[in-house]
């Protein structure tokens, strides 16, 4: 059973490769911390996952339901918007001191403008996907046409900066997560992977390093594995990122590098109940994509998957189509699309104000301003020599200015006498 299982699966990774998108080579073995030259207290790679994107197209739980099949304590680290030379080299050579393979999102117009950041990143060994070409926050209404371009043009230049451009991985990661389910459905239908993830450091907000740290430790320990999602362009997240791996070391957790299948490498063998962040504790039916995307199999405890004819027959107005998928019809499987507020914490927010330091000044100057005009005013503004010179002279001016005062003149004299 099991072998015949491998090889259904090797005929599938063929088809893939033949089919273009699915680069065809070997991938290393894990660097694990022993085989770090020069840094025996590495955190390492502990072992490399490769996934099959027709099989799991959407993962992440931050909006998807399944998410990668990691182990009690295990972390992806997935870096977006790169490269950037400035911030994206200091990146990849803390990730090298620790011989950490990790995924990199890649905006096409950087690659276009760094091509060597791409390739730099290929040869260290790192997965490089993409992030569309220009990074646009409207995936969720933009016209599929345009959704398109945008997908098509990540994938041509970073694939373009490449030297070997089968080294491009089919995955896929939504700019802002503003997901939408025409775009999923287009991407699905290339073979293309949708990630999400399982938690952000919210590196891309006004915060100070600390706090990215924090949160990204903090979430971490909260669920246990999966997904980090960083942004390799980000000062504030240079700054954090030895904080993260060294918490990391000292926690226990451990590193997966993802790739995806190729023709000679197949999938990592998986049960459906892996893909959860969080298996229940009772075995049930999971729903699956099918090898063929456009059908779909859905099964729940109490009743049985209904046919495509019960469906069609139970919706008044809009009978569903053959290629329905999942993601349409499983509601439950898919989160709504998180608001803008998400990527835009707004000025003077507590969360602001007690995660920066500029932020924590301007607190206290807020707090000043709320008392007496006058006593902030003194209290801001010590007096100095002069001004203390002038305070002394005021009730002599002030009494000059009575004594000197202009006397009545002769015509307002006789009125007053008139009156």
């Amino acid at each position: 059973m099991i072998g015949s299982s491998v090889v259904l699966r090797t005929r599938s990774w063929i088809v893939l490769c033949l089919s273009g998108f699915l680069g065809c080579s070997t991938i290393g073995s894990p660097a694990l911390a022993a085989d770090c030259p020069g840094h025996p207290d590495a955190l390492g790679t502990s072992r490399t996952l490769v996934v099959d994107p027709h099989e799991h197209p959407l993962i992440g739980t931050m909006q998807y339901r399944e998410t990668l099949p990691l182990k009690d304590h295990e972390v992806v680290l997935t870096f977006d918007d790169g490269p950037l030379p400035k911030y994206s080299n200091q990146v990849l050579k803390i990730l090298d001191d620790e011989c950490i393979k990790a995924t990199f999102f890649i905006i096409g117009s950087q690659a276009k403008a760094n091509p060597d950041g791409v390739r730099k990143l290929v040869a260290a060994g790192h997965t490089v996907g993409t992030h569309s070409m220009n990074h646009p926050l409207t995936f969720d209404r933009m016209p599929i046409e345009k959704a398109e371009a945008e997908i098509n043009g990540g994938i041509e230049w970073t694939s373009a900066a490449m030297t070997d451009p089968s080294k491009l991985a089919p995955f896929f990661r939504i700019p802002g997560l503003m997901r939408a389910e025409g775009v999923e459905h287009h991407l699905i239908s290339r073979g293309i992977q949708v990630w999400s993830a399982d938690f952000p450091a919210d590196d891309w907000r006004h915060v100070s390093s600390d706090r990215v740290y924090q949160l990204a430790i903090q979430r971490l320990e909260a669920k246990g594995k999966g997904i980090l999602l960083l942004h390799d362009i980000q000062a504030r997240t240079v700054a954090a990122l030895p904080k993260i791996i060294r918490d990391l070391k000292a926690r226990g957790y451990r590193i997966v590098h993802v790739v995806p299948a190729t023709a000679d490498r197949p999938a990592t063998p998986t049960t459906p109940v892996e893909w959860l962040l969080h298996p229940p504790t009772e075995t049930v039916p999971i729903a699956r994509w099918p090898a063929v995307p456009g059908f779909v199999f859905t099964q729940t405890k109490a009743l049985p998957a209904p046919s495509l004819a019960d469906l069609n027959a139970q919706t008044e107005h809009q009978p569903l189509l053959p290629r329905r998928t999942m993601a349409q019809t499983n509601v439950a499987a898919t989160l709504p699309v998180p608001g803008r507020a998400l990527f835009a914490i707004p000025e003077g927010s507590v969360e602001v104000l007690l995660s920066t330091t500029l932020s924590r000044r301007a607190a206290t100057r807020l707090a000043m301003a709320a008392e007496t005009p006058h006593a902030a005013k003194n209290k801001a503004k010590p007096q100095g020599r002069r001004t203390a010179h002038a305070a002394q002279a005021a009730p002599k001016h002030a009494a000059q200015a009575k004594t000197t005062a202009p006397r009545p003149t002769r015509l307002a004299t006789s009125a007053k006498k008139r009156a």
